[in-house]
């Protein structure tokens, strides 16, 4: 990989980009979505064959379904797109505003970065996601899937490149602004983390492992997705039915994602009548790994087909992405806060309470991208935060925190009008 000359090229289309209007923008960006419903058939078809090599390589389920295509999903793609057309362009707008004292006029506007590389695994979803968010702040974007998703990010990249082919002669699509990395060998992540003056920002998303490597290996700057060591903290005045459900979503609807619950804190006064309700609930699906407290009272449940362990204390502060959960218990809602800012990523967490005052103290007092009251964590997400997408979830405190939608791409410059000041 030549990243010299791809990030070249990129620069010369974040440059276009910049100066685009909005409308040239999203004339732009239907054109893509028209492409991805022409070329639905061969992405699909791309995608079988990254599932098939995957399945035959051992990967789990809970990460195949990452990887996985369907109908469904392309339609869900198109609909991101869609919503970011809809969305107000942040380029050009005027954050503050002032005249200083000598008649100087000071603004304050939102510019795009310039070119970004995201780096991430298996979802196939994100080629797209992160092209029409960086496409619509007016970025240059230069994509590193994993090699279990070439296939499926191959087709996709080919579909939107003919799509912003095919508007280009209309003086809208700028084919330039993506760039889908050969995927042929991992210097190639080496490459762009170090391409300095060449990359404006990287963002990792993906797992612990490639995270980690991303912020200890790059010289260009990083915003942080974090991996999604969750917890549900179920509290004294609990309704119990609401918590069982809120656990369930947020373990079993997608256990490959980072806003899954990884373990489940449960107040001593009620653990002996909730946790038979949980455990019966998670039954044979998921596996119940639990600290000598919750151990002692679910070792001898009668219903046999739980699956119920003694947890190590590794288990605890891991991101399983699979159907397995933590399970301790605290003596109140001091213990839970501290245990979870202690163990947690910094992504979502959620308390479920009836009690006003301790669900604002968790809240107040929880280190995290997102904090919830009696709701899922599966919440924690670009399309449910009404973004249309997102880039991944920002667990840093500098620049962009949570989801990261198109505003999370740009940054800002001062304009300064004068006529003729001179510092005295």
């Amino acid at each position: 990989m030549n990243i010299s000359e791809i990030c070249d090229s990129l620069r010369s289309g974040s440059d276009t980009l910049a100066l685009q209007t909005a409308s040239q923008k999203n004339t732009a960006l239907a054109a893509v979505i028209s492409s991805i419903e022409k070329n639905r058939s061969a992405i699909l078809a791309a995608n079988a064959e990254d599932v098939e090599a995957a399945r035959s390589k051992g990967m789990t389920e809970s990460l195949v379904e990452r990887l996985a295509l369907d109908d469904k999903k392309i339609n869900s793609i198109i609909d991101s797109i869609k919503i970011i057309i809809s969305q107000t362009d942040p380029i050009g707008e005027e954050c503050a505003g002032w005249k200083t004292p000598n008649g100087m006029t000071i603004r304050q506007v939102r510019v795009p970065l310039g070119v970004v590389a995201i780096i991430y695994e298996s979802r196939p979803n994100v080629t797209a996601d992160a092209f029409a968010l960086a496409y619509k702040s007016g970025n240059a974007i230069l994509l590193r899937g994993s090699s279990s998703a070439l296939k499926s990010n191959r087709a996709i990249v080919s579909a939107i490149k003919e799509g912003l082919n095919s508007s280009a002669s209309q003086g809208f699509g700028v084919p330039s602004a993506i760039e889908l990395a050969p995927c042929e060998s991992h210097d190639e992540v080496t490459e762009i983390l170090t391409a300095v003056g060449k990359v404006d920002v990287a963002l990792p998303r993906g797992g612990k492992k490639l995270i980690d490597m991303v912020v200890e290996n790059a010289k260009v700057p990083v915003i942080q997705t974090g991996a999604g060591v969750c917890h549900l903290f179920v509290d004294e005045s609990a309704d119990f039915k609401m918590a069982e459900e809120i656990a369930w979503n947020a373990k079993t609807q997608r256990p490959g994602a980072c806003n899954a619950i990884e373990c489940i804190l449960v107040h001593e006064k009620i653990a002996k009548t909730f946790l038979p309700l949980l455990a019966k609930r998670f039954s044979d699906k998921v596996e119940l790994r639990c600290d000598e407290k919750s151990f002692e009272i679910l070792k001898n449940l009668v219903d046999s087909s739980a699956k119920i362990s003694l947890a190590s204390e590794s288990d605890f502060g891991f991101e399983f992405l699979d159907l397995i959960c933590a399970v301790k218990i605290v003596s109140n809602l001091s213990e839970a806060i501290s245990y979870i800012n202690s163990h947690n990523t910094k992504h979502s967490e959620t308390i479920v309470t009836e009690n006003r005052t301790n669900a604002r103290l968790f809240q107040a007092k929880i280190d995290a991208a997102c904090v919830y009251v009696n709701s899922s964590t599966r919440f924690t997400d670009g399309g449910e935060f009404g973004f249309g997408a997102e880039l991944g979830i920002s667990t840093q405190k500098l620049h962009a925190r949570g989801p990261m939608g198109i505003k999370a791409l740009t940054t800002t410059k001062y304009l300064i009008d004068g006529d003729g000041q001179v510092r005295g």
